[in-house]
Parts: C-alpha cells; structure tokens; sequence
C-alpha cells in the first residue's frame, strides 16, 4: 500500500467531529471509519480512521489534533505511513462498517419518511 493510515482517538463526539472537520480542511484524505470506544479516559472515545497519501494524512493528523485539542481532549493520534498489505482487511473493515452504518441511518430515515406521511394522511 503507497498509502497512510491515520489515527485519531478524542473524548466525545464534539471533538471527534472537530478534529475530522480540521483534518479533511487540511489535506486530501478520506474517512475510512469512525468506532466508539467505551472506557477512554473513563467516558466515551471516538477514533477516527482517515486514509490518504503520507504527506496528506500527516498533516491531516496534526491539524486534527490541535483543532480536536482546543475544544476537548485528544488522547492519542497516529500515522502508520505505507502500511504492510494486512493492514489493508482491516482498512477495508473500517469502510464496511461506515457504509454499513450509513445505509442504517438512509434505512431509518426512509421509515421516519414513511410514519410521517402515514399520520399527515390519517389527520386529513
């Protein structure tokens, strides 16, 4: 793989979402996966996976660090540049779930859609 794997692990999901937001302003990377981790500094983590070319996610990495870090806590962050080709299962693992979790969430929509028409209609 000529590619990076990046690493970033933030308490709550506002500082997540901070750091990923400053990371993808940053440099051309792509999120691979998102997990939330119970037990992280005795709340609840988020590690955010992102993917690119080695220059990219590292500065993407830093950038997310120090945006995650001004409104909450980063605990910890990582580039494994070029990563061996078993790493890449568990990059294409990464994906899976967030596209799984997406189709959850269109799923769920779809059906929220659904129950409002239905109620709309019966009130008429």
């Amino acid at each position: 793989m000529n590619k990076a794997l990046g690493l970033i692990e933030a308490l709550g999901l506002t500082t997540a979402v901070t750091a990923l937001d400053a990371a993808s302003k940053a440099a051309d990377i792509t999120l691979v996966g998102v997990e939330k981790i119970i037990g992280v500094g005795k709340a609840v983590g988020v590690n955010i996976q992102i993917a690119g070319e080695v220059a990219a996610v590292k500065a993407a990495v830093e950038a997310g660090v120090e945006a995650g870090n001004r409104v909450g806590t980063v605990f910890a962050s990582h580039v494994i540049p070029r990563p061996h080709d078993e790493v890449d299962a568990l990059i294409a693992k990464f994906a899976k779930n967030l596209n799984k979790k997406e189709e959850e969430k269109k799923e769920e929509k779809k059906k929220e859609t659904k129950k409002e028409v239905k109620e709309e209609t019966k009130n008429k």
